[in-house]
């Protein structure tokens, strides 16, 4: 009686069962059965005709622009968005909840009103459009015009989960190194930027997943030109307009798989960098 009473004790949330049915049941409906009527839809398609599908010269240019442009803005956020975090941490200036309010305003905006925004300034006849044509530089309808809407609507998760490591890093760890004769940019490398790595993974992975999956702040910017500038997202949709649901399924059930394989291994080089600073 005391050795049940003793086990039962030791969980440290009571009702974990329960808790743990409701999340179960929850996930299901929300996560595990959409994406699992996507396979049962695609199945409806024999090997060939999926094949034939998942193959057109149009889906594989759609794919590779998705992914392309997803990447170079993730990386560019990886970059920018720990400047950011690092300014707002470790600065004090006029305005700094201002700025740190605008971090968040992606998450806040519609994102067809950012697609709008963002055509109306970069198209040729736009305050910065109009700048850069003459120089021969043509951002709106071009992937180039992708990548900055991904940037946009991608930096927020950057910045996000970097700030609050930055917040709590202890500078005694980068006193000692300057004391001990360290240049700042060696201190950086050597003594933050090991902290910093797996937020900075995460970070890189939730903006290139929201960049994959994004089409209101990039279908007005695109132009969507077949082959050019048309992202697999906006495929989707023109194939659900034709009533072509299995072939819209077959090509989403691909990004599905890539995205998953993609994230999986981003993940995995997380945890390998957590265990081995956990080490050293």
């Amino acid at each position: 009686m005391k050795g049940s009473r003793a086990k039962r004790s030791k969980n440290v949330l009571p009702g974990f069962g329960l808790s743990m049915g409701f999340t179960i049941a929850y996930l299901s409906l929300i996560v595990l059965i959409p994406l699992a009527g996507v396979f049962v839809k695609t199945t409806g398609l024999s090997w060939s005709e999926f094949w034939a599908v998942i193959t057109n010269p149009r889906v594989i240019a759609a794919y590779r622009i998705s992914f392309t442009t997803s990447f170079f803005a993730a990386l560019t956020n990886l970059v920018f968005g720990l400047l950011v975090a690092w300014v707002l941490v470790r600065y004090r200036f006029p305005g700094k909840k201002l700025i740190d309010s605008l971090v968040d305003l992606p998450f806040a905006l519609p994102t067809a009103v950012a697609g709008i925004a963002l055509t109306a300034i970069y198209a040729p006849n736009g305050w910065v459009g109009s700048i850069l044509e003459p120089l021969g530089l043509k951002v709106a309808y071009t992937q180039l015009g992708i990548t900055i809407a991904l940037i946009f609507i991608g930096i927020p998760f950057v910045v996000r989960t970097v700030q609050p490591v930055l917040q709590d890093f202890e500078k005694d760890t980068e006193e000692a190194a300057v004391m001990l004769g360290a240049y700042r940019w060696r201190t950086f490398w050597k003594v933050i930027f090991p902290e910093l790595l797996p937020a900075l993974l995460t970070g890189f992975t939730l903006a290139f997943a929201r960049g994959i999956g994004e089409y209101g702040s990039v279908v007005f910017i695109s132009g969507n030109m077949p082959m050019r500038t048309e992202i697999a997202p906006l495929l989707i949709m023109t194939k659900l307009e034709q009533f072509d649901y299995k072939g819209a399924t077959a090509i989403a059930l691909v990004m599905l798989i890539i995205s998953f394989l993609l994230l999986l291994l981003i993940n995995f080089m997380q945890w390998r960098i957590s265990r081995r600073t956990a080490a050293e």
